[in-house]
């Protein structure tokens, strides 16, 4: 792979420019990266309203109605639903867990195949998450595995 990068002072935005014979999934997760770089969301702690790039969340979900963004050191309560949050990050980095959680899976450190089906994850933080039986098959694409 050969990367150019040019400088430019007249340039008000950056531009990223890929060229290649074939779209590969190393490609694609590139992109995919970039995205989740460019991408902020909000949350609220303690009265205060946070700007938060979307690369520090490790995962997203829904308790008594009320959505979650959870980073390596603290909590974030969204006022947009978990529905929303998925169509604002398709095409990145987050996926559909189960059907009350969202994860980025750059922020997966383990996985592990359980008897049932389903995927238990373990996130950069330790903490441990499960992908329902229903998603498992997207992660183990995903991974290129069958």
């Amino acid at each position: 792979m050969k990367i150019n990068i040019r400088t430019d002072n007249s340039v008000k935005d950056t531009e990223i420019n890929i060229t290649c014979n074939r779209l590969t999934p190393e490609i694609e997760r590139l992109v995919s990266l970039i995205r989740v770089m460019d991408l902020q969301l909000t949350g609220e702690k303690n009265g205060h309203i946070h700007i938060l790039d979307t690369g520090s969340i490790l995962y997203m979900d829904t308790v008594d109605k009320k959505t979650f963004f959870y980073t390596k050191t603290d909590v974030y309560e969204s006022a947009l639903r978990l529905y929303e949050l998925e169509q604002q990050l398709s095409g990145t980095e987050f996926f559909r867990a189960n059907k009350s959680c969202i994860v980025n899976f750059a922020q997966i450190k383990a996985l592990k195949s359980d008897l049932d089906g389903r995927i238990l994850l373990t996130m950069s933080n330790n903490e441990k998450l499960y992908v329902s039986r229903q998603y498992a098959p997207f992660v183990k694409k995903k991974l290129g595995v069958k």
